[in-house]
């Protein structure tokens, strides 16, 4: 609609406008400022405006009035038949775009060492959630997820998991001072056993003492990665508990780190690295890092960093024009140093957005969430979805921004009433669908009816549906899906108070408000499936 009404006033003013919304609904749908126009053109802003709106003056609008500066238009019930019709021809696919940006988004990329933690879940949730909204709009988005399969992580995972099977075995076992903990540990060495044979596991883990800490010699890489491969089949099977979409990309870190000679050749003939103390180091403190960092440890072996950095390498030569990484908040103080890396290979750090996501605290009757035994120490995915369900989890992982903390309890996800806004939004559209059930009618039908006479509440709810593909781009645009979710609580709130105060059935203007309420159920149904959650019919 915003296009359309620009359209108008391009004609007189040579240029799309800006279209602003009044912040009090008796001015009007839009508000066009002119005082630039008014200006280029030498003449008062007040005159220049009333001369405005008797150029302007069509169909499309009901009304233009000049108030100091803007022209304030409403629109006419043609110009909001034509909408509410492509909406109700268009459903799912309205608001759809074509053509923009070609984006890499890369997130969750948890650690495959255990099952997936409810930190994870809301970048999970977040990752997924711009992506839909991203792709419905237009821009062309490839979502990734990094495995980290290399270095200690991966090795201690493996340790865990034979050392949990000795003691299955009756065998005997000392234990480091890390090692994975939690029943899921049991699970792997269990299946190990099956897999592998109880022989396998016959000679002990030697333990040293280094620094006044126990660590286990252990280079099972077999193991290892078996035990990463079944992680990584539980991590699949959460994030599909989650209705998160199938990854386009899986990418091993282990797999990348064959071209580190390569990478690291251009690092030196990019002046970014120097030799001290027997380490290699990036000088990273000259792109606003806090100080340099190591990339070569002593015995030679490259850091963690140098396999982000291999990472980024690797992206930005499959040219996308931009790159959105979603990290967690403690990986803050790593932004500098990879942007850095970025910089000495050549690639421009601008390309490359990094989200944060910070943690959550969850409570159960106002008491904290208890941590799954299955995790040892975590409050897992699977266990928060089998008490609330995914739709809910998701819609209140996405009520606020994703880099502020979330608290909730989860017994207010159960409750059926206005205080749960996850219930509130699907009661807006299961009672639409009820409504058309007794009218036996479908939205389809509404096309035949011709809006006519439209009062200040018919108009005001259609108005504010149609707001979504702004709501879309808005919502994109800043990277924060939460601007949705609110959208559709809104409307949800704005429906509830329509049609208590407002006959449907039966009313001399049903088939008007039926129609008006088809266009509220697409949206309401279009807005929910953005957010990855399915809108109930019936409740």
């Amino acid at each position: 609609m915003k296009k359309r009404v620009a359209q108008i006033f391009k004609e007189h003013l040579g240029e799309n406008p800006p279209i602003n919304k009044p912040k009090q609904k008796e001015f009007g749908h839009y508000a066009v400022p002119i005082f630039k126009y008014a200006k280029e053109n030498k003449q008062n802003p007040v005159e220049f405006a009333k001369n405005l709106c008797e150029k302007v003056k069509c169909d499309e609008f009901e009304s233009v009035e000049a108030v100091g500066g803007f022209v304030n238009i409403k629109l006419s019930d043609k110009f909001l038949n034509d909408f509410a019709n492509r909406v109700i021809k268009e459903k799912k696919d309205f608001g759809k775009g074509s053509g923009k940006e070609k984006i890499l988004l890369e997130y969750v990329s948890a650690n495959p060492t255990g099952p997936l933690h409810i930190g994870h879940a809301r970048g999970a949730i977040f990752g997924d959630s711009l992506a839909r909204i991203g792709r419905h709009i237009g821009y062309d988005i490839t979502t990734e997820y990094y495995v980290n399969d290399a270095g200690r992580q991966i090795n201690l995972l493996g340790l865990s998991v034979y050392l949990g099977a000795r003691e299955i075995l009756g065998l005997d076992v000392v234990w480091p001072d890390e090692y994975y903990r939690g029943e899921y540990i049991k699970d792997l060495a269990n299946e190990a056993i099956e897999e592998f044979g109880e022989d396998y596991f016959k000679n002990p883990v030697e333990i040293l003492e280094k620094e006044g800490k126990k660590e286990a010699k252990f280079e099972d890489e077999k193991l290892s990665l078996w035990a990463k491969d079944k992680m990584l089949e539980e991590i699949k099977k959460d994030l599909e508990a989650l209705n998160i979409v199938p990854f386009d990309n899986w990418v091993s870190e282990r797999s990348l780190y064959k071209y580190w000679d390569e990478v690291r050749s251009i690092l030196e003939k990019n002046g970014a690295l120097y030799e001290k103390d027997g380490k290699i180091w990036l000088k990273s403190s000259e792109y606003k890092d806090e100080k340099d960092r190591v990339v070569v440890r002593e015995d030679g072996r490259p850091t963690y960093l140098a396999g982000d950095i291999i990472y980024h390498w690797d992206k930005f030569k499959r040219e996308y024009d931009r790159y959105i990484n979603i990290w967690g908040a403690d990986h803050h103080g790593y932004i500098a140093r990879v942007k850095a890396a970025i910089k000495f290979l050549g690639f421009d750090p601008d390309k490359l957005e990094i989200l944060l996501s910070q943690m959550v605290k969850l409570l159960k009757g106002g008491e904290p969430y208890k941590m799954s035994k299955r995790a040892g120490n975590f409050i897992l995915v699977r266990d928060v979805v089998e008490d609330v369900g995914a739709d809910a989890l998701r819609f209140v992982f996405l009520t606020k921004k994703a880099d502020t903390h979330l608290e909730f309890d989860v017994d207010d996800l159960n409750k059926k009433d206005s205080s749960n806004p996850s219930y509130y939004v699907n009661y807006a559209h299961a009672r639409i669908c009820s409504i058309f059930d007794n009218a036996k009618k479908s939205y389809d039908d509404m096309l035949e009816i011709e809006f006519k006479d439209l009062n200040e509440d018919e108009k005001d709810l259609l108005f504010l549906a149609l707001q979504l593909p702004y709501v879309l781009e808005d919502a994109f645009s800043n990277r924060e899906p939460h601007r949705l979710t609110n959208f559709l609580i809104d409307l949800a709130s704005e429906f509830h108070s329509f049609y208590n105060k407002n006959k449907v059935l039966g009313s001399e203007k049903e088939d008007i408000r039926l129609k008006i309420l088809a266009v509220v159920g697409i949206i309401l149904n279009l807005g929910l499936s953005l957010l990855g959650i399915e809108a109930k019919e019936r409740m």
